[in-house]
């Protein structure tokens, strides 16, 4: 038995699941998501609660029986409150900026990096900090990726893009070496 997939998922205010079958739709204020369940997986709505339950009992169900509850979990809460990630640009002469929609990434290369945002995706620079927002939670963290990905941050002076918060170990590198003599 999955012990994630046994767990009810509460739907708030404001936001409506439709079940068409075997595809399930969540709309909100901030927009809408859809999703296609497996077949080995059934999708029941009952009293502002979504259960989700195995048809068959094998290996494969019981993983796909949590991970459905679990992308349906964050569908609502994505509906509901949004996701966003943070990036910090690190380094002398690195910076960013907007162009419309698209990021625009200065990091060292001898040309601008450009980063269209995808449908549903939002970039915010505040300083040195770049904000992705929107819905869909993986979506928000692919993005985030790509733009780390644009100069990943180097071990030994620790320039480039990475999350916010995040701790980078750095490398000692060469050192004088001393006679003594």
């Amino acid at each position: 038995m999955s012990r994630v997939g046994k767990k009810p998922i509460l739907i708030p205010q404001g936001v409506e699941v439709k079940i068409e079958g075997q595809k399930i739709r969540v709309i909100g204020q901030k927009g809408e998501l859809s999703i296609n369940v497996r077949p080995e997986i059934k999708v029941e709505f009952k009293e502002d609660k979504i259960f989700i339950v195995p048809q068959a009992e094998t290996k494969k169900t019981k993983a796909f029986w949590g991970l459905t509850r679990v992308l349906l979990s964050n569908m609502v809460r994505g509906i509901k409150e949004g996701y966003e990630k943070k990036l910090q640009i690190e380094g002398i002469g690195y910076r960013a900026a907007l162009e419309g929609n698209n990021l625009v990434l200065f990091v060292g290369f001898s040309h601008p990096v450009k980063i269209e945002a995808p449908a549903g995706i939002k970039f915010s620079i505040e300083k040195n900090i770049i904000t992705v927002s929107g819905i869909d939670k993986g979506l928000v963290g692919q993005t985030a990726a790509k733009i780390r990905r644009a100069q990943p941050p180097e071990p030994y002076k620790g320039k480039g893009i990475r999350y916010f918060g995040e701790i980078i170990r750095k490398k000692v590198g060469k050192k004088a070496v001393t006679t003594t003599g």
